[in-house]
């Protein structure tokens, strides 16, 4: 990406002193102003094009308009609630965080909230305090065996997961975006919330807050769950409804409640806090020295990265970036966003990232000053596997005769590669792990991708087992993409046949493209009218799969 000026930074909360060092030795000025007043903030705001919050700087609209010159809002930490991302980005402002910085301090304290409640250990502690020796009193219950419910299953939910299985719970979980096979690779068995909901003795929450997460326990919800269940929110305040968690424990359907975070901080209503079954904290989910030595280096190097214009890392409006771009761009853009997707797709399982390598190729998406592709590229890796990215750009490349992107990443000691380009206005993938389709993939629409080793069973196997008038077909479909098969036998067609693995899951194929042979596998992808529901049945068929919508 091209460098982004940064010359004065306000640091508005308290913040590892290595934050300020680390932008003062690469020539930025830096004001740590703490505690200010919105009045001051408003005033102060101003004068700088960075700011570096917290949680507790409430960067609002207002805030926003008033700072002319703002470049950057880095959040120090995870969530970005308290920060207006739409108004920030509807000013050209670039919003980032440290999505990993306080991963392991929260879910520790989720942990220890867990642990507290099945053994009142806080409750304990005051009676001891008082001078009373209440054995009886505080009579706790097992982990072993009890089943955690884990709603988000983002960073922290994964190491929620892993902890508490090691006291032999059974993790079941919830969320829109993680695939069910990567979650089941933790341990963590995906389910719709209204089957998690009756099974759980524990239920934690990991998600942002949002409309469609706020008040997500409720009256409803918690009448679904078990009589006594307990939960803990380390996450975000309102994530659970506070008035319905204090009628449930009154009742006794909840039977405890661990509470690090609040609607409203501090909270003035005490009757929840107060509750004898509820543990509170003040928000300190991230109040480790280990987290904020670690948020405050991270978004120090992150903004550093941005001026010398090495990397965009941690930016959650990417639109920001995209908005200045020429239309050709915007197609390059499209591309670069589809291959990582495709490697992210197909890697799920393997993640984390060692590295990512971007690859410009030829001379026009060098030389371009306007459209900038190769920094464009670079920039949507970053923002899609939010890590350093290395980067390189070559003139020419054998056997390719227009310009092209590739990116590549490399984990567990492996390397995975996608090759692709524009063609007539349209983003394709030209390669997947160094096999060339035969016809270029439309990076559009939903796709499903699997490898396997070369046989005239397969394609049959995957869509629908060929008729008898079919068979002499077989082995062409080997040599030729699905539309050419069709197109020299006409009337052929193998939506009359029995169902395969897409069939069977109601899914038509409306595209068809194979790689060339390469060690006796090729890559296959399967342009699709819907997702499928569950990989299972594939899997058994093909050595890698991996679905996605572009």
């Amino acid at each position: 990406m091209s460098p982004v000026s940064i010359q004065r930074v306000l640091i508005s909360e308290s913040v590892d002193p290595r934050c300020r060092s680390i932008l003062q030795e690469n020539g930025i000025e830096v004001t740590e102003r703490q505690n200010m007043s919105k009045d001051e903030l408003l005033a102060e705001i101003k004068n700088y094009d960075g700011l570096i919050v917290r949680s507790a700087t409430k960067v609002t609209a207002e805030v926003v308009r008033a700072a002319g010159a703002l470049k950057i809002i880095g959040r120090a930490g995870t969530g970005v609630d308290n920060v207006d991302v739409d108004a920030a980005t509807k000013n050209g402002v670039i919003v980032m965080n440290t999505p990993g910085g306080n991963t392991i301090s929260a879910a520790e304290l989720t942990c220890a909230l867990v642990l507290s409640l099945s053994r009142n250990v806080a409750q304990a502690d005051m009676s001891m305090k008082a001078g009373k020796w209440d054995r009886k009193k505080f009579m706790g219950s097992e982990l072993f065996g009890k089943v955690l419910g884990i709603v988000g299953l983002g960073r922290i939910g994964k190491e929620v997961a892993t902890r508490m299985q090691s006291f032999g719970m059974r993790t079941i979980g919830y969320d829109p975006i993680t695939p069910p096979d990567v979650s089941a690779a933790w341990g963590v068995e995906q389910m719709s919330l209204e089957q998690l909901w009756p099974q759980c003795d524990y239920i934690t929450v990991h998600t942002p807050l949002m409309p469609s997460t706020t008040g997500l326990l409720n009256d409803e919800t918690l009448a679904k769950c078990k009589k006594g269940v307990k939960v803990v929110n380390c996450a975000r305040g309102g994530i659970i409804d506070e008035e319905a968690l204090l009628r449930a424990l009154e009742s006794g359907q909840c039977g405890g409640a661990g509470l690090d975070v609040y609607v409203e901080e501090p909270p003035m209503q005490r009757a929840l806090v107060n509750h004898p079954n509820v543990i509170s904290c003040p928000h300190l989910g991230a109040s480790t020295k280990e987290a904020q030595a670690r948020c405050g280096q991270e978004i120090a190097l992150q903004i550093v990265d941005m001026v010398k214009g090495k990397a965009l890392v941690g930016a959650v409006n990417a639109q920001v970036l995209a908005s200045t771009f020429s239309p050709e761009s915007h197609l390059w853009i499209r591309l670069g966003e589809a291959m990582g997707s495709v490697l992210r797709a197909y890697t799920s399982s393997k993640q984390p990232y060692s590295k990512v390598q971007v690859t410009t190729l030829g001379r026009g998406i060098h030389a371009s000053p306007q459209s900038r592709l190769g920094q464009v590229c670079i920039c949507l890796a970053d923002v899609l596997f939010t890590l350093q990215v290395s980067r390189n750009h070559e003139e020419a490349m054998e056997g390719l005769d227009s310009a092209a992107c590739v990116v590549e990443v490399s984990l567990c000691g492996c390397g995975y590669k996608a090759l692709g380009s524009v063609q007539a206005g349209v983003p394709v993938l030209l390669q997947l792990d160094g096999c060339v389709f035969r016809q270029p993939v439309s990076l559009a629409g939903h796709l499903l991708f699997f490898k396997a080793e070369s046989s005239p069973q397969l394609l049959p196997s995957v869509t629908g087992e060929i008729s008898g008038d079919c068979k002499r077909l077989t082995s062409l479909y080997l040599c030729l993409d699905y539309y050419a098969l069709l197109m020299v036998y006409d009337g052929c067609c193998l939506s009359r046949c029995p169902p395969g693995a897409l069939a069977a899951g109601g899914v038509e194929m409306e595209s068809f493209s194979a790689s060339a042979a390469s060690g006796g596998e090729q890559w296959f992808c399967v342009g699709m009218s819907s997702l499928l529901g569950d990989l299972a049945s594939l899997r058994s068929l093909v050595k890698e799969a991996a679905q996605l919508t572009v």
